[in-house]
């Protein structure tokens, strides 16, 4: 019997062209690339993939042969990233790493990326973007769904209602963004606050007198401060799930393989409940 051929998983390939430290925290890194198809989302992603150190993958990269040919623990290490900004004329992709020291996989190879610099990625994915048919938008996010929220006001149409709470540092943590004038962004920072991350947001919505009109809402980021106004949302305003775009994009205290493998097992035991309810 012939030995089936690995299946086709080919990466793209985008190359840096020039990277900035836009807050002391987050580099932004521009890639060139002829292989990345913009969705329509503004919450689009991709699946970064880093070489383990000392190990050569052939090329294109594909990680169907890559995962029928190499041990697991030489499989390169996939991180997930929101998307900044996609320019097809020049086929500039950029996207926003958050960066603290050492700590990671993502954060410390965009603070050594150099132009010529080679990154494999799959995608994108994603799912929302603002509809225009809305009367007024509600984004909510920590640093991790900035990328998503920055996309998101510059590309409401002009006029548009938006209210913004973005939890960060400090002051010098936060961002500038072009979009509507209608837009109320506020800005919370975490020190010297007491309590847990993402209070302030989970507060600020839950005390917020909701404006006449269907909202559309956007909240990313944290899972624990996401889980809290999720339940506000659909429980205490009676939102419909097709009204709000939710992700907890990462857990406090887990890499993403372990948040990851954790929202798997979530997502198993919710669904074997609901087999036997």
């Amino acid at each position: 019997m012939s030995t089936p051929a690995p299946r086709n998983r080919r990466a793209k390939l985008a190359v840096v062209r020039r990277t900035e430290r836009i807050t002391p925290h987050m580099i932004r890194v521009v890639l060139s690339c002829d292989e990345f198809t913009d969705n329509g989302t503004t919450d689009h992603y991709v699946k970064l993939l880093f070489p383990k150190a000392g190990v050569e993958y052939p090329e294109p990269l594909d990680m169907g042969i890559v995962r029928e040919t190499f041990p697991a623990d030489q499989w390169p290490t996939m991180r997930t990233y929101t998307v900044r900004t996609w320019d097809e004329a020049a086929a500039e992709l950029t996207i926003d790493f958050v960066h603290h020291g050492d700590e990671g996989v993502a954060g410390p190879w965009a603070a050594n990326a150099q132009p010529g610099d080679k990154l494999w990625f799959n995608g994108p994915g994603g799912g929302y973007a603002p509809d225009p048919a809305a009367d007024w938008h509600l984004l909510v996010g920590d640093e991790s769904a900035l990328p998503a929220i920055g996309a998101a006001i510059e590309q409401l149409p002009a006029g548009a209602r938006a209210k913004v709470y973005v939890e960060v540092e400090d002051e010098s943590e936060e961002q500038k963004f072009g979009g509507s004038e209608e837009i109320e962004l506020t800005w919370f920072h975490r020190a010297g606050v007491t309590g847990e991350r993402g209070d302030q947001l989970v507060e600020a919505v839950e005390s917020l007198e909701f404006p006449a009109g269907e909202v559309q809402a956007f909240v990313h980021g944290e899972a624990g401060f996401v889980f809290r106004i999720r339940r506000n949302l659909f429980k205490d305003r009676g939102l419909s799930r097709v009204q709000v775009s939710l992700s907890g994009y990462w857990r406090l205290g887990k890499n993403e393989d372990g948040w990851q493998a954790e929202k798997a097992d979530t997502v198993r035991k919710e669904r074997e409940e609901a087999a036997t309810a």
